[in-house]
């Protein structure tokens, strides 16, 4: 089984990041990179928290409150409290959200509603902890596994490849038509160098998972719990040493296969990327040719080769 990118792919998105003026002094936060590029293999399904609830445009602003330890949505002009009605909203939306085949989510930093890091909680007026948004809070309590980030995150290319190739193996995950056990094992296979990228001993404990589980083990089971784990390994942003490890790994398939020549020009170009002299794309661009040339099957069929469309250019930034 292979899993090449197939079709868009549908991400949960905070409104104002399309330049709907949506926010509350009527203004919204387009962010270019996910209109203009991203945006042209994604599927969006926008949502505003606030003025889904039912609050006007323009509308007063919100900022959370912590109220003897408790986190509210208050608007401090006027002192009025919206935290029950965020809450049900909240509950509801995502009820709703999980029909929508999400494979990631993108939310608006700093919101009250849609804040994932460090939202402002203030006490007798002056921000003190930091918190997270009420819609965001519900949203991944009920999508632990989900991909999930900031835009303002994005904006930093090691987090921000790290975050769209984890949509798309998410993607690829739901694509499976039969999640049985060789799929399972064949979805692996195709992700381990990606999966070393992260965590070479996730990468291990993931395919233990998999070959130490019993005829009597429920295969659903084995799939929630293997995604699980493969959603947290890939949580962690890969290093200049560890991509380095990977393309070295992967040169090993290649090197008996080719003159002294080919081999020292693809190791001084792992090396000048260690060195930082040049972007990831450049050893990858020579693997893929090789693998091409040769006709590489193991490698033709891994995904760290082809994570997501070349077009976001991606791999040139890290």
């Amino acid at each position: 089984m292979t899993f090449h990118l197939t079709g868009r792919v549908r991400i949960g998105i905070s409104t104002c990041l399309l330049g709907e003026h949506v926010r509350y002094d009527g203004g919204h936060k387009r962010d270019r990179f996910l209109v203009e590029q991203f945006g042209r293999y994604v599927d969006w399904v926008p949502v505003c928290p606030e003025v889904e609830m039912g609050m006007a445009v323009p509308r007063d602003f919100l900022r959370l409150v912590d109220d003897d330890g408790e986190t509210r949505m208050i608007a401090p002009r006027t002192g009025t409290d919206y935290t029950r009605e965020m809450k049900q909203f909240s509950k509801n939306r995502v009820r709703a959200l999980a029909d929508e085949s999400l494979s990631g989510y993108i939310f608006k930093r700093s919101s009250p509603s849609c804040g994932v890091h460090g939202v402002k909680v203030y006490r007798d007026g002056i921000p003190g902890r930091q918190g997270r948004g009420l819609f965001a809070s519900a949203f991944l309590e009920a999508n632990p596994a989900l991909p999930v980030e900031e835009e303002g995150r994005l904006n930093d290319p090691r987090l921000r490849e790290n975050f769209v190739s984890r949509v798309f193996a998410c993607q690829r995950w739901k694509s499976i038509a039969r999640l049985d056990r060789r799929a399972l094992m064949d979805f692996h296979r195709a992700h381990k160098f990606v999966l070393m990228a992260h965590s070479q001993q996730g990468m291990r404990r993931l395919g233990a998972m998999l070959g130490e589980a019993t005829a009597q083990t429920r295969t659903q089971d084995l799939a929630e719990t293997y995604w699980s784990e493969f959603s947290e390994v890939m949580k962690r942003t890969p290093s200049r040493r560890n991509h380095t490890n990977v393309v070295q790994h992967m040169a090993g398939y290649v090197s008996d296969k080719v003159d002294a020549e080919d081999r020292r020009e693809l190791g001084e170009a792992i090396e000048r990327y260690r060195l930082e002299q040049v972007p990831l794309i450049v050893p990858v661009t020579l693997i893929r040719h090789y693998v091409r040339k040769l006709g590489i099957e193991y490698l033709g069929g891994q995904v760290y080769l082809d994570p997501h469309p070349d077009e976001l250019m991606l791999l040139n930034q890290l």
